[in-house]
């Protein structure tokens, strides 16, 4: 018999059951849902973006409807 997955909450680390009926996945909780945004909102967490796709992004010629 197969163990259901878990994983790390990525906010607390507490064990969550990795299924599609949590509908916390991957965190274990709403509390710890809206923590996680919250710091993605106040710009705590970032996508890193290479140096050289940075300048390209924030260049006046840059159109990203093309």
């Amino acid at each position: 018999m197969s163990q259901t997955p878990t994983v790390n909450c990525p906010t607390c680390g507490a064990p969550v059951e990795f299924t599609p009926a949590n509908k916390f996945r991957p965190f274990c909780s709403d509390r710890c849902k809206l923590i996680d945004l919250g710091a993605w909102a106040s710009e705590e967490h970032k996508i890193p973006v290479a140096p050289d796709a940075e300048d390209e992004l924030f260049s006046g010629d840059f159109d990203p409807r093309h």
